[in-house]
């Protein structure tokens, strides 16, 4: 009875469009990712401690008395979107002058396509929060380097952060946030 299964165009048609589908769910989910962690131990910028409060986001003056300290201009906590997210985000300007996003002990899960978007929305908490950033302005600064632990990223020198008011760790391929930090 099986032989004259297997003997079926049918049955071979079924099984060919089963094993595509398979293929294809595996390589767009990857499930495999939510069992494993990548994680980024990056040496961070050592900040100097502000007389004041941080300048600004977006302004030529540095925080502290200290022009050749690196300054924090802006910084915020991470919030759960889809997935559990924890951690810290800050934008820093170096010593010369330039900007970096730095990501701060931060712990979510692994998945597919995620990175890491500069954005001018609001960090709204629960469902509702998940797919707001790709309405409005952001900046990609590249692929997330690790689900947890330390990294940073360069900030283009064209990019007016004035306006930039969240960071969020955005899934591209399911386009929905695995969690945002107001940057503040």
């Amino acid at each position: 009875m099986l032989s004259r299964l297997f003997r079926t165009p049918l049955t071979w048609i079924a099984l060919t469009v089963l094993a595509a589908g398979s293929a294809f769910g595996l390589y767009w989910f990857q499930p495999w990712k939510l069992l494993t962690d990548a994680e980024v131990s990056e040496r961070l910028t050592t900040v100097a401690t502000p007389a004041s409060s941080p300048a600004p986001t977006g302004s030529a003056a540095p925080a502290s008395p200290d022009a050749g300290a690196a300054t924090l201009v802006s910084s915020g906590d991470f919030i759960s979107h889809e997935h559990d997210t924890s951690g810290s985000a800050r934008i820093v300007r170096t010593a010369d002058g330039r900007h970096r996003l730095e990501l701060v002990g931060l712990n979510t899960s692994n998945g597919p396509d995620l990175r890491v978007w500069l954005t001018d929305q609001p960090v709204i908490e629960g469902r509702d929060g998940w797919h707001v950033f790709d309405d409005g302005r952001w900046v990609e600064l590249g692929r997330l380097k690790g689900n947890r632990g330390d990294q940073g990223y360069a900030i283009p020198d064209d990019v007016k952060l004035t306006d930039l008011t969240s960071v969020s760790i955005w899934c591209k391929r399911f386009s929905v946030s695995f969690g945002a930090a107001t940057l503040g």
